[in-house]
């Protein structure tokens, strides 16, 4: 497995803000941090790619917004954050030695933070950034590689993998304030410990779980169900409305 990062900008302070108030960033704590989660993901088994920061593009370490990486190619977004929609062109340079390329555009809009794949099922949080045209889009150009795309109602939150990820095979980590999980069907649901809502982002690689320190009791539950779990601190990022998952692109070799 691959993980593509890219290192944290400088220029983070000034990110865009949807749902969180604007709290100054330590740079240089959250780029130990940055490091801490890029050694969390070589310890479960990935080779590490870490791309240099973007000065220009505040929100550039949050990587996942900007691609969906599938194995039989990869997908460019159109961020629905205007300042974001030029992240694209650097990335798209990065993959495409991986991946054969194919690209939204506008008027459609589309988060990877939006995007969750489940089997040959990808769901598009119908958020601020993801439009019905950027999921219209997303459909026909995944056709051809057999999956099915379909739209998640969602509410309270920036993209819909703030309120649910997969933790385990057939497991979901849901916040069922922001999502209803019965659009999920044929999956055993993990509730969010109601002090923690936003402890529904996680990453899933190689049957472990990288999640914030920021979720302990979540965390606790995670544990007792026999997920392997490894916590690190994202507390800077967190500042900027990111989560574990945008900080990195999954790519099976």
């Amino acid at each position: 497995m691959i993980a593509i990062t890219r290192e944290v900008p400088r220029s983070i302070s000034d990110c865009q803000l949807t749902h969180v108030a604007r709290a100054p960033i330590d740079v240089a704590r959250a780029r130990a941090q940055h490091l801490e989660y890029e050694d969390a993901l070589r310890a479960s088994g990935c080779e590490v790619v870490r791309l240099p920061e973007l000065v220009d593009y505040p929100d550039s370490v949050f990587v996942e917004d900007v691609a969906l990486v599938l194995d039989e190619g990869a997908v460019m977004t159109w961020p629905g954050a205007v300042p974001r929609q030029g992240e694209v062109a650097p990335m798209a340079s990065a993959l495409e030695q991986y991946r054969s390329l194919r690209s939204v555009t506008a008027p459609g809009t589309l988060d990877g933070g939006d995007v969750l794949c489940l089997g040959r099922t990808i769901w598009v949080g119908r958020s601020a950034r993801s439009n019905a045209e950027g999921v219209a889009q997303l459909a026909t150009l995944v056709a051809p590689w057999g999956y099915t795309v379909r739209a998640a109602a969602m509410c309270d939150a920036l993209h819909l993998k703030t309120a649910v990820t997969a933790v385990a095979e057939g497991a979901l980590l849901v916040n069922p304030e922001w999502v209803d999980a019965t659009q999920f069907p044929g999956f055993a649901i993990i509730a969010v410990d109601p002090s923690e809502p936003f402890a529904a982002n996680a990453v899933l690689v190689n049957g472990r779980v990288i999640h914030s320190l920021a979720f302990p009791r979540t965390q606790e539950k995670l544990r007792a169900l026999g997920i392997d779990v490894v916590g690190v601190d994202a507390s800077e990022l967190a500042k900027a409305e990111g989560g574990v998952t945008c900080c990195s692109l999954l790519l099976a070799r």
